[in-house]
């Protein structure tokens, strides 16, 4: 089923030809209104009556995270307060938060998409959603929230935490729809057998999992584990919160984008250079019906493709390739770089251990070290205590063939790396204290 057809089908030149009117609006727009915007294109030598195509955005400049918290908190808002009706902010454990505004109108367009993403992703007006993510400032519980209720399904506000009383509640109201980050829905797995339950005798049915990058490897672990689906969903605060992007459960092979209401590129990052379809590089993307907090070409620090062929479930809305890892998050060790998801698909392949890692990054004598912490099954660690030495030997063989890049592996008893009701915390880079 697909939530709204019109827009979601719609021909390619019917789509860019709104596109194109939308973001000329959004340009004189945030001219008029944003002091950051008018003094950054004056630097770029443009006004929004240069931009006549969509192949004109590249003249346009970028946004980053560092000019949010530059103008923080309400100098990137498009509109006086009084027409502010929500604010949500990221943790700013980096520096200062990065904080978004909504109208009413924004709230009610997130509310339309999170519906379509939710549809998507399997969920119809009969179903009742578990909706695991954080509520409050995150914007992942509340986007969910809005749209399953636009949608006409039943949500359990659950948000994180209290995971054996999730348990109990997915015992008891029957819930046929996860929504969670995969890592907390492992651990929610993990509880639930210690408390004598098995996901597969509950009642979902399909499990829409984002927040954090995931591999297919983890797929594979969720469906087995869960029983379930896996279907992934992408979004960000800056642009919006969650539903930006989604998997449709016919495929599951990219990520279908809203492009009714947001412009996505793919850059060198770099150079920042635009790159052709196909091509793997860093995502951008421009907002062109926000009205409290439109952005312009953010820089997601995302690593992804974009895909425009056609998807079985009869959008015409281009895909992105799942997201392999953010530039801020690679690690570049001796010259080589690699991202926390490369290492993750590398350690599912090995039944003697769980999805539970992190990676501790170290320099010793002037040189980098990566040592990768991951717990072993609890079947290995009480039967099989003597392969350890094997597996920690065959699982550094296994990344150094990957990656190409020697890591220590260190094995580590079930249960001992920290869980997270959230995004799970997966590199520790001591080079940095």
């Amino acid at each position: 089923m697909i939530y709204d057809i019109d827009f979601e089908t719609m021909p390619r030149e019917a789509l860019e030809a709104i596109q194109l009117r939308r973001l000329q609006t959004t340009l004189e727009n945030v001219y008029a209104k944003v002091p950051f915007y008018k003094e950054k294109f004056k630097e770029a030598g443009i006004v929004p009556g240069d931009i006549r195509s969509l192949n004109d955005l590249s003249k346009l400049p970028f946004t980053t995270k560092q000019d949010l918290r530059d103008n923080y908190p309400y100098g990137m808002f498009a509109v006086p307060m009084e027409s502010v009706v929500r604010i949500h902010a990221s943790s700013g454990t980096t520096g200062s938060p990065t904080v978004v505004g909504y109208t009413r109108r924004d709230i009610d367009n997130w509310s339309d998409l999170m519906a379509r993403a939710l549809c998507a992703g399997g969920a119809t007006r009969g179903d009742i959603i578990h909706n695991a993510y954080g509520y409050g400032l995150f914007t992942g519980g509340l986007g969910v929230h809005y749209g399953a209720e636009k949608l006409g399904a039943s949500v359990i506000p659950v948000s994180g935490g209290n995971t054996k009383r999730q348990i109990v509640i997915m015992r008891d109201f029957g819930p046929t729809i996860l929504t969670a980050t995969p890592s907390y829905t492992l651990h929610l797995a993990e509880v639930a057998k210690e408390m004598g339950f098995s996901f597969s005798d509950l009642n979902f049915k399909f499990g829409i999992f984002g927040a954090e990058p995931w591999s297919e490897d983890m797929r594979k672990e969720l469906e087995e584990t869960l029983g379930i689906d896996a279907v992934d969903i992408y979004g960000l605060s800056e642009v919006m919160g969650p539903g930006v992007a989604i998997e449709c459960h016919e495929a599951k092979c990219g990520l279908h984008i809203f492009e009714d209401h947001f412009i996505p590129e793919i850059i060198d990052p770099i150079t920042g250079e635009s790159l052709p379809y196909g091509e793997t590089g860093e995502l951008v993307f421009t907002s062109i019906t926000k009205e409290a907090f439109p952005i312009i070409r953010y820089r997601t620090r995302d690593i992804t493709s974009l895909h425009p062929e056609p998807c079985v479930c009869g959008r015409t809305h281009i895909r992105m390739k799942r997201v392999s890892g953010r530039t801020d998050d690679m690690l570049i060790i001796r010259g080589v770089n690699v991202f926390p998801s490369q290492i993750e698909s590398v350690l599912m392949k090995s039944s003697e251990t769980t999805p539970h890692y992190q990676l501790v990054v170290d320099r010793e004598n002037n040189l980098d070290t990566l040592t990768v912490k991951v717990e072993v099954s609890e079947s290995l660690f009480a039967d099989e205590i003597k392969m350890l030495q094997n597996t920690e030997k065959k699982i550094s063989k296994d990344i150094k063939e990957y990656l190409g890049v020697s890591a220590k592996v260190k094995l580590v008893e079930p249960k001992s790396i920290a869980r997270s009701e959230g995004k799970a915390v997966r590199v520790i880079d001591n080079r940095q204290r």
